[in-house]
């Protein structure tokens, strides 16, 4: 039984890692994200049914993503016997161009890279391309994307399933398309981009506080973009952004996992490497730069910014403010309004910090979002009003879908 356990958790561990990676290599095969999917998943079954009894094996991964393809390989030879037999009797099958050769046109090795394009299609809603995207390279349960985004998990699968359907009747190609196609669909990629990053930061739901894996995914695609498109400035301001935030993962979490705030984590164990990429990405960003700065632009400058403190204390939090007003006036969002306040705090007081946040109260944005109470118990805190502050610590980790970061704000709450 305990062996039986262990294979279990092994499998469901391997899958959440490697799921992008082997859907990816399926769609390449049979052109359908949703028939990807379930094979994927037929792959996953077949190990929770051989591991237990076989062992696991030395590279789970790619046995995963061996036996997913020999279904996917299966899946092709049943329609190409099925289709030479309706021939055979005369009967008429619509006639479609056949699927480009791997690799074909676009010059990137990257199945993962050519998922995303694909996923960020104009077909799709915004809505129903974040959900696809957390679903296949996030690797998120329906009901953990329903719990991020604060909706119905029925109206989740139901963009996820509307996605799938038109991906497949539009026969959009598993590719990364060129010219125009390829600029239409930039500012999404990007968007995906960093949202897989994000769920690899700072993970949604589940027990470990980091996915590092989707860390790793997404800084390769955002390199191989700014391969790609070199004089897109917001391809290397998102590339810069994720190195400096990638910087920090190794002090992030204490030895048993727990989340260390930025304020208390040992930036000597910052990776001085990716520090040094983020910087000359900044810099590649700026100088493509040649109107106002972009999104990323604006976001990596503020990393910069902490990464140039040698300590929480010497952080430019003047600065911070300055970038995050444009950023606001630019691009506004109610999590933008957040974030500046925290950085309010540091340069006014915590007392007009709070005033601010009093006016995103009502935000229908925020309504459920555990970080808004979060940051109130942080000010609450440092204006001495502690009761106050414990209950805003208690309603966040209510609201909290990540154990570790649960733990974190019952700590702050002292439960």
């Amino acid at each position: 039984m305990e062996r039986q356990l262990t294979s279990h958790k092994a499998v469901e561990t391997v899958f959440r890692i490697e799921s992008p990676r082997i859907i990816a290599t399926v769609t390449r095969l049979v052109r359908d994200v949703g028939i990807a999917e379930e094979l994927a998943q037929d792959a996953l079954v077949a190990a929770l049914e051989q591991w237990p009894r076989d062992g696991v094996p030395d590279n789970p991964g790619a046995w995963l993503t061996a036996t997913a393809r020999r279904r996917a390989v299966d899946l092709i030879r049943r329609r190409e016997v099925y289709a030479r037999k309706l021939a055979e009797i005369g009967r008429d099958l619509p006639e479609t161009a056949p699927p480009p050769s791997y690799g074909e046109g676009d010059g990137i090795d990257d199945d993962v890279l050519r998922l995303v394009f694909m996923t960020c299609h104009p077909a799709l809603s915004p809505d129903a391309r974040t959900a696809l995207t957390l679903r296949l390279l996030g690797g998120l349960t329906t009901a953990e994307i329903a719990r991020a985004y604060l909706v119905p998990e029925a109206t989740i699968a139901q963009r996820i399933v509307r996605a799938k359907r038109a991906l497949a009747t539009r026969n959009v190609a598993f590719e990364v398309p060129d010219g125009p196609d390829r600029e239409a669909r930039l500012d999404s990629v990007l968007d995906v981009i960093y949202l897989i990053f994000n769920e690899g930061y700072a993970a949604t739901a589940g027990d470990d506080w980091l996915r590092p894996s989707l860390c790793e995914d997404a800084l390769r695609l955002a390199r191989h973009l700014t391969a790609l498109m070199p004089k897109e400035p917001e391809v290397h301001a998102l590339a810069s952004l994720l190195e400096f935030q990638a910087s920090r993962t190794p002090a992030r979490t204490a030895p048993d996992g727990t989340p260390v705030l930025l304020r208390d984590q040992d930036r000597h164990r910052w990776s001085r490497l990716l520090l040094t990429r983020g910087i000359h990405a900044l810099a590649a960003a700026r100088a493509a730069t040649t109107g106002a700065p972009g999104r990323y632009t604006l976001q990596a400058a503020i990393a910069a910014c902490h990464a140039h403190a040698p300590t929480y204390a010497d952080t430019d939090w003047t600065a911070i403010t300055a970038l995050y007003d444009a950023l606001a006036a630019r691009f506004p969002s109610p999590v933008v309004e957040l974030n500046r306040a925290v950085a309010l705090s540091m340069t006014e007081g915590p007392a007009a910090a709070l005033a601010l946040l009093d006016t995103l109260a009502a935000e229908p944005a925020l309504n459920g979002y555990h970080l808004l109470p979060s940051v109130r118990g942080d000010l609450l805190e440092r204006l001495g009003r502690t009761e106050e502050a414990r209950a805003e610590f208690v309603r966040a980790a209510r609201l909290a879908g990540n154990g570790r970061e649960r733990e974190l704000l019952a700590g702050r709450a002292g439960n």
